[in-house]
This record gives structure tokens, sequence and C-alpha cells, in this order.
């Protein structure tokens, strides 16, 4: 596909970004491989981008990254490849996965992706079998995808330090596509097999400025190397605790850092000569799926809000109560899709990009969350690990694609340092 045009005159600063990764994507490269020598990637992740023209930036990190149906199928050998890859630097004579999904079985579009990892995995020379943890699966049972593919799921047994099937199915590898928003289950706890994600990438455990933290120090060393201002790339976040929503406990702290926010925004907006009216976005710390999330232009925005407002931000999925949250610079996107607002979500799997996608919504803003119901993908046609094209310009494809690869390698990477910084085993 071609790249999306951008609908704003400010791209000059982006395209000197994007000139600039070009430029130095031998350096860039070489970067990368120094910090996979001394940081292991995390098995898989996919990470939303914000394209405003005069930055890109990640705005969130998944490690149980849920919509590998949404890539581009004739990029499938890239993606096994990644799996094989991955595979080999967690067990080297693993013959079979145990891939543990959601407990939503009743999405159809999630069960789809499900059957798009299982077809990742046996293309790699895998046999994978599915073992849940939803109470309600009690027997191997058959389960419809959105595109009519059949998925058997089975029910988790718990013998000794492994967790088995009923038949005593008990690869080295278990693969976690269930982001334990519900909280660490006793039977994953402790098991002597190689669980990926490890149960501290969940968020029982996982904080997105944990995140975030970890990803101000890979960006002040990647922009440095490119001498760039880590603004251009990096987007700015606050943390707020002690919050109830329900009662409105912490919510002139919340309003004060907003303003807080968009003062610091508002000082980059002058010095880059940008017009545009700053904005923040407040979100659950822990969580995904689009819940307990705002997009302010004002601290009074936060006090006072009414009881609907109130509900959406004090709980997400799996019931967990938001009592943190992240203030975080809003980042405009000024890529359209079919009509629709867009951003980019990019697919890794160990080290490696595997393909993408457009979240295009025609039914949201330009500054507005877009992962919300009514959300439509377009796939990126990512090619051979998104290599760019020297002699094509800096914003057509697939050099464009090749600065997302380049800031969701920076995210994979953050996500990296994330993990051990809040590893419980590490000494």
């Amino acid at each position: 596909m071609t790249v999306p045009h951008l609908t704003t005159a400010l791209t000059g600063p982006l395209l000197e970004l994007e000139s600039r990764i070009l430029a130095a994507q031998p350096h860039i490269e070489h970067w990368f491989r120094k910090q996979w020598n001394n940081h292991a990637a995390p098995f898989y992740g996919s990470v939303d981008l914000r394209n405003s023209g005069f930055k890109l930036a990640p705005v969130d990190m998944n490690l149980f990254p849920g919509g590998f149906n949404n890539l581009n199928p004739e990029f499938l050998p890239l993606a096994v490849q990644a799996a094989q890859s991955a595979v080999e630097r967690a067990c080297p004579e693993a013959k079979s996965i145990l891939l543990i999904p959601e407990n939503h079985t009743r999405n159809s579009y999630y069960l789809q992706n499900v059957a798009a990892l299982v077809h990742i995995f046996e293309q790699a020379g895998l046999k994978v079998r599915l073992g849940s943890l939803n109470p309600e699966i009690t027997e191997p049972t058959q389960l419809t995808a959105a595109d009519g593919d059949i998925i058997t799921v089975e029910p988790l047994e718990r013998r000794g330090n492994r967790v088995v099937l009923a038949d005593g199915f008990s690869p080295c590898i278990v693969l976690l596509n269930n982001d334990l928003s519900a909280g660490l289950p006793d039977i994953l706890k402790n098991i002597e097999q190689n669980l990926l994600p490890p149960l501290h990438a969940g968020w029982a455990v996982r904080r997105k400025t944990n995140h975030f933290a970890a990803y101000d120090k890979v960006v002040a060393d990647f922009a440095q190397m490119l001498s760039i201002d880590p603004w251009l790339i990096n987007p700015y976040f606050f943390a707020a605790k002690g919050l109830d929503f329900q009662s409105r406990q912490g919510e002139d702290q919340l309003a004060e850092l907003v303003e807080q926010m968009l003062e610091k925004i508002r000082v980059k907006y002058r010095e880059y000569g940008i017009s545009h009216e700053p904005y923040v976005i407040v979100k659950a710390d822990a969580g995904t799926y689009g819940m307990g999330i705002m997009s302010v232009k004002s601290g009074d925005e936060v006090r006072g809000l009414n009881r609907k407002a109130r509900n959406k931000m004090a709980v997400v999925k799996e019931g967990l109560e938001v009592s943190e949250v992240i203030v975080q610079e809003g980042v405009y996107t000024f890529e359209c899709v079919n009509d629709g607002v867009a951003e980019p979500v990019v697919y890794m799997m160990d080290r490696y990009v595997i393909g993408g996608f457009y979240r295009v919504h025609t039914g949201r803003g330009i500054d507005e969350n877009l992962n919300a119901p009514g959300m439509q993908f377009v796939p990126l046609s990512f090619e051979q690990h998104c290599l760019p094209d020297h002699k094509a310009a800096p914003n057509d494809a697939p050099n464009r694609f090749y600065a997302y690869g380049v800031i969701a390698r920076l995210a994979m990477l953050a996500a990296a340092l994330e993990l051990e910084d809040t590893d419980p085993d590490a000494e």
C-alpha cells in the first residue's frame, strides 16, 4: 500500500527526522545489534505509534499482542522466521508450544488472532495446542473464529512444577497470549518451563509508567547518536497515584499534573513553531483494550467528572480498579486512511519487525484514542524486515515504514529493560 497522506503542512521536521534515520541506517542497525547482545528481547509485542508530522512517537506498548489476524498475510514468512528465532532462543530443542489464550472465548475476532498465531508457529515447524485458564473450559472445546476457523482449547492442569494438558502434553515453552489483568494465576507460578512473556509482564504487575521510564533511557542514548531532540520521538509523561475516581479522591492533584504537562508541551510547541493546541491523555497505568482513557486540554476537564465519565475511568478490563494513571503528552495523528483518522501499529517477534497495520477510526478525531469500538484495520506492507529504499524520498514507502520500525524497536528495547528492572527474581 502507499503511505497515507499526512494532512498537515508541518511535515518539515518529520521529513528531517526520517532523513536522519535513513542516513544513519548502518549506525542504527549496529546500535540495535549491540543492544540485543546485552538485553533479551521480549518474545513478542506490538507498539501503537502516533505521527503528527512534527513528531513520531510510541504511545503504548503491548506485550501480549492480540491482532495477528490483522497483519498482511503476504508477509507470513517474516513472522515464521522471527518465530523460529524466538523459539530457538528460548528453548533450542523445542518441538511444540503450549499457548494460553485470553479467557474471552466469545470474542470471535480475538479467536481469529489465536488461529493466526497457531498458523505462524505451525509454519515454523512446531506443534501447537491451546491450554485455557478459563474455569468454564472443563474439557476439550471447539470454538469458531470470526473467519470460520475452528480452534480447540483444553483445560490447563498443574502437575508438579509443570503445566500440562490432560494427556500429559508438556512442552518446554508455555506462551502467554493472556495479559493477566485478572491477576497472577497460581497454576503458572514457579513452573520450570519457559513461560513467555514472564508473569511480571502481565497487567497485574506491569505499569505503563515503568515502560516509559525505560523508554526515556533508550531514547536518550539513541537521540544522542542521531543528534536529534529526544522529544521528537518521545512523549512526556507523569505518574499519578492514590486516585479514586468514584469518590473524587486525588482529583485536584491530577488536575495540577495535567496543567503542568500542558505547560511542558506548550514550551516545546513554541520552540518548534507549532500552532496546535496541546492536549493530554490520562489513562490507567495498567490495562489495555483502550479502556480507562480520556483526552483533555485543561486541568478543569478532570475536575467534577460526571458519573458516566467517572465510571469509565474507575474500572478497566477484568474489573481492575484504577488508582494509578499515566498523564501522557497527547501526540496528534495527522495520518488518514479511507477518510478515517489513522495510527500505525507495529508488530514484532523477538528482535524483528514482522508487520503491522493502521488502526483507522472514522468517528474519532486527531486528538482522540482510536482503540475503540468502530475501529478498522488496514495492513501495512512491511517488506524484508522493513529495509529502506535510499533512492526514494524519506516519506515514501518503505522508508516511512522503516522509520516506524525503528521507533517500534526502540519501544521493544525499552520493554526489555522494563522487564529486567521489574523482574522479582533478579539479584
